[in-house]
């Protein structure tokens, strides 16, 4: 235990980790003195976040002793941020805590042409109708995480539409596109992935490396902006637009770019999935789309060997907090203390303290099996992709179903002897209460919410009956 944590104070540059401690076979008992200097600039917390994978030269310098301007686009491709946006957008809030002006650009001209990035085919267009619809709900999301009204270092929201959309094609090949070869654009990675392909790439999502070197252009001439961030597969297409304003404005009179990039790591799971892939698609920011409970849920689920890189990654929690949730995960994983904690903090981020009581009582009325305490949406969301049968309201008035006809045709038992001996085994469960008889009638003052009956065998096999006219 000592040499791990000397292995993060050497690679954090912070003081010693003192631990005193009595191991014995049935417990540990440790105290830990955290005597720890804070990050004095934010190149430093996020490399020991975990959350910087390269920058260009002369970054880390400028980052460390100058106050600069920085920004990350989202494109309104869809009405929501997702999980994959996280890191970014804590990135930029991060960069505002330290003084620095994050600038989040609403893809609303991008958005029209679509990013090939990580895409094996062509994006259908979208209407402007669209996006300018998808970018209203995305401004209202990103409020959650910047500041737009701090009285020193206010975030800016810009949509690059002002722009994009009214510049003249001439004037862009001659001043933008002049600047680059299509040698060196043929070769970025989001271009290689399909070049090769039957369907090939078109000339419209080709050009989007091109609008994004304008983006970082023009903000750099309007806003002073000097730093854009992103994903690492964004790190071809941004020094795209470092090169553009390196060729238009020239260098720094202290040697210096003017323009730098960072990027962050692309996040995958211990088992090498992307983040959220392996639940069909990465969870969205939305509360109406992907709830809190859901939210809490993800992030409560998250493997042992992931939770600390992503407490890093996506909370506030400083090291002398995050480093006793390490142990804890090594000492005593079944109390899952820092994947609870990791969920608390990720949802009180994105759905503010109201959402985080949500998830909470939710998951409190779930567990405990308090399933009368939810409304029927809540309901719909705890058991979204579970095991259902539908069965009519005419059948329950008919005395159709008892409760072991009920468990078997729903596969909760394979028979009606083992539902009878597991009722006898107090072990069956009707919406909140434990069945004592297997041969009781379902009825219609069973149902939940007037379309709805829960069952439950033991604590985690539920069976959700839906009840249509």
């Amino acid at each position: 235990m000592q040499g791990k944590l000397n292995d993060l104070t050497q690679t954090t540059s912070l003081t010693q980790f003192t631990l005193l401690g009595r191991r014995t076979a049935q417990h540990t008992t440790l105290t830990i003195n955290i005597d720890m200097k804070p990050f004095t600039d934010i190149h430093d917390e996020l490399i020991w976040r975990g959350s910087l994978y390269d920058a260009t030269a002369g970054a880390e310098q400028i980052l460390k002793t100058e106050k600069v301007s920085c920004y990350n686009g989202f494109d309104p491709t869809a009405s929501t941020l997702h999980i994959g946006n996280l890191l970014p957008l804590m990135c930029l809030a991060r960069m505002q805590k330290y003084g620095h002006t994050p600038i989040a650009i609403l893809g609303g001209g991008t958005g029209l042409i679509g990013d090939p990035s990580g895409r094996i085919e062509e994006r259908a267009l979208m209407s402007i109708e669209q996006i300018e619809a998808n970018a209203e709900a995305i401004r209202i999301q990103l409020s959650q995480f910047l500041d737009f009204e701090s009285k020193t270092n206010p975030a800016k929201l810009i949509n690059n539409a002002d722009w994009l959309c009214t510049t003249n094609l001439i004037d862009f090949l001659r001043d933008v596109g002049k600047h680059f070869t299509v040698n060196t654009m043929t070769k970025r990675e989001s271009v290689q992935g399909r070049i090769d392909r039957e369907d090939g790439i078109s000339f419209t999502e080709f050009s989007y490396q091109l609008l994004q070197a304008l983006d970082f252009l023009v903000l750099y001439e309007r806003e002073g902006c000097t730093f854009q961030s992103g994903g690492s597969d964004q790190w071809g297409n941004i020094l795209g637009g470092v090169d553009l304003i390196r060729r238009t404005h020239g260098t720094r009179a202290d040697g210096f770019s003017l323009a730098h990039a960072i990027v962050f790591p692309l996040i995958v799971d211990s088992k090498g999935d992307k983040l959220g892939k392996s639940i069909g698609g990465a969870p969205a920011l939305d509360p109406k789309i992907f709830s809190p409970y859901r939210l809490y849920q993800f992030f409560y689920n998250t493997d042992d060997s992931d939770v600390i890189r992503y407490l890093k990654l996506y909370t506030w929690l400083k090291p002398e907090e995050i480093v006793p949730l390490e142990i804890t995960v090594q000492d005593e994983p079944a109390k899952r203390e820092a994947q609870r904690t990791l969920a608390q903090e990720v949802t009180r981020t994105v759905h503010n303290q109201n959402g985080l009581e949500q998830a909470l009582r939710v998951t409190r009325a779930f567990f405990k099996g308090s399933f009368d305490e939810l409304s029927a949406d809540e309901l719909e969301d705890v058991f979204d992709g579970a095991q259902s049968i539908q069965i009519t309201k005419h059948q329950i008035e008919n005395s159709t179903f008892n409760f072991e006809q009920l468990a078997l045709e729903s596969s909760l038992v394979s028979s009606i002897g083992e539902a009878r001996r597991t009722t006898q085994q107090g072990g069956m469960y009707l919406n909140s209460e434990r069945v004592q008889t297997a041969d009781r009638p379902i009825t219609l003052q069973d149902m939940l919410h007037g379309k709805m009956i829960i069952i439950r065998r033991g604590r985690r096999e539920h069976r959700l009956i839906r009840i249509i006219n």
